[in-house]
């Protein structure tokens, strides 16, 4: 499985025009308090773990893929980049982040069970859970092809509608769930949005 995220790195040009940019960083953003400790999960090459360090106490981004956290490095030098394991526990402490921030992640895990698992522990009680994925409603879904469009990195693992995302977060203990789909028309939304609070 790690081939799989590293391959998908390589493959990628140095300054890839993230899709539908703009639209997660207001989401990110809104939800941002100046005190937090800030874990950026699948922070790629860290876009977003620059935004949040400008506004927030402390980050620390993390990524399977050793190509992702060089280009996050050389972005970013001197925040606290780490690599993490495929399908085994994150190597941070219980408790100790009071926002987690996935964008564009949750469809390419493997082991969805034990992801959202290890992203609960290492929040903090009262701590935000905030996720972005692309929309996959069943209009999307119906017209087949389209749904491909929004997935620059490769094949998605798990596709997921508001519905469906928000019920896997109440699933894994998260509470004050809240999901919406933005960006196009109402029936072929692009980007699922989800805040939950541990």
């Amino acid at each position: 499985m790690k081939d799989y995220y590293e391959e998908l790195w390589r493959r990628l040009p140095p300054a890839v025009a993230l899709p539908d940019f703009e639209l997660r960083l207001r989401f990110l953003m809104s939800e941002v308090r100046v005190e937090d400790r800030a874990l950026d999960v699948g922070c790629g090459s860290g876009e977003f773990t620059a935004r949040l360090a400008r506004v927030v106490a402390s980050v620390v981004g993390v990524d399977v893929a050793e190509e992702a956290l060089s280009r996050a490095r050389a972005r970013c030098p001197g925040l606290d980049f780490r690599l993490v394991p495929v399908d085994g526990p994150l190597p941070l402490e219980d408790n100790s982040f009071d926002l987690a921030w996935a964008s564009e992640v949750i469809e390419h895990v493997a082991d969805t069970a034990r992801w959202l698992s290890e992203v609960r522990r290492v929040l903090a009680p009262g701590g935000r859970l905030l996720v972005t994925t692309p929309s996959h409603g069943r209009l999307r879904l119906a017209l087949g092809g389209i749904a491909r469009y929004s997935d620059p990195l490769g094949d998605h693992l798990h596709l997921y509608t508001r519905a469906s995302l928000g019920s896997l977060l109440r699933e894994f203990g998260f509470g004050e769930v809240s999901v919406r789909a933005v960006g196009g028309p109402p029936l072929l939304r692009r980007l699922v949005l989800a805040r939950a609070m541990r």
